[in-house]
């Protein structure tokens, strides 16, 4: 497997999480700032450390926790929205970003699942490998 480095869907992850930070730096919710940077954090790393770990089917797991996280942040966004310490268009622009890592890390579980004749996961998503 290439390092996490080289992988698209990780360099995404890392943008979506630095785009929190930034986006929600001026929070003065600092329990919600801390919520939801903590879930972008996540996405890169469990993608990381997926790619660090000895097998396909460990990798399969932090690859499905990445996608746990990019879920969490799409929820907080939404939240966000509500409250409005962003405005609509920026919660909007990241949860787009979000959606497209989550697709992409659809698509690396079942990548996964098929190269290395890996038990499907219960797993339901809103986006097929398709979209």
């Amino acid at each position: 497997m290439e390092t996490f480095e080289k992988l698209e869907v990780w360099r995404e992850g890392k943008e979506l999480a630095v785009e929190i930070y930034r986006s929600f730096r001026g929070c003065r919710d600092f329990s919600f700032r801390d919520q939801i940077q903590r879930a972008a954090v996540s996405v890169p790393a469990n993608i990381a450390e997926g790619l660090e770990r000895n097998s396909p089917a460990e990798c399969k797991q932090f690859m499905s926790f990445a996608k746990g996280s990019a879920g969490e942040v799409r929820a907080f966004l939404l939240i966000a929205e509500e409250v409005q310490p962003l405005d609509k268009d920026q919660t909007q622009r990241l949860r787009e970003q979000a959606i497209r890592v989550s697709k992409r890390l659809y698509r690396f579980i079942f990548s996964l699942e098929a190269r290395f004749q890996l038990k499907r996961g219960g797993y339901r998503t809103p986006f097929p490998p398709s979209t």
